[in-house]
């Protein structure tokens, strides 16, 4: 997987690859599957100091710009946390998901320009 990096960091989001971890690239059919799994807190970051990792959600599937013709989906596995002094559940908010698509906003931002909507 370490061979793929270099090139996959030119192809995904900047804040994929800061929040989440590159774990498997397969192509099935004419179709990539990349898996990412959410990075836990880092212990340094006083603002998640108090924070457990409780598991994951279940995942998600986002289709992203298609490479060389070729469809693309992320595999997205998020990750819940545990505040050990408020006792509640927290986890990052996602928001890069295009409100009612299942497509990043860049491509669905991208999809809208091209077809004359307006993009939010």
């Amino acid at each position: 997987m370490e061979s793929f990096l270099p090139i996959v960091q030119f192809l995904l989001p900047e804040f994929i690859l800061e929040n989440f971890e590159l774990t498997t690239i397969n192509r099935q059919e004419g179709v990539f599957h990349i898996h990412l799994t959410e990075k836990n807190t880092d212990d340094r970051d006083s603002e998640r100091k108090n924070l457990l990792s409780k598991g994951f959600f279940a995942p998600i599937t986002v289709q992203d710009f298609p490479l060389r013709g070729q469809k693309v989906f992320l595999h997205i596995k998020r990750r819940r946390w545990l505040n050990t002094q408020t006792g509640k559940v927290v986890y990052r908010d996602w928001a890069e998901v295009s409100k009612g698509t299942r497509m990043t906003s860049e491509f669905a931002n991208f999809l809208k320009g091209i077809s004359g909507y307006e993009s939010e």
